[in-house]
């Protein structure tokens, strides 16, 4: 059985990675949708940095994928 700190950091590393999903998602929606781009690939950096906060958190807590 797992510790419960450990499941909470798998929980957090899941709100965090459904974070970054979620942003992601809407990004390319406002791509598709025919929004300027700018606002487009600004958003696409700002999933791409909660991506990389996600995996960050994921390593440096030593949790596997």
């Amino acid at each position: 059985m797992a510790s419960p700190s450990l499941e909470a950091k798998k929980s957090e590393a899941r709100k965090k990675g459904a974070v970054a999903a979620v942003a992601t998602a809407a990004s390319v929606a406002v791509l598709v949708a025919g929004a300027p781009v700018v606002i487009g690939v600004a958003g696409l950096a700002g999933s791409a940095a909660l991506g990389y906060r996600w995996v960050r958190f994921r390593i440096k807590e030593g949790l596997r994928f």
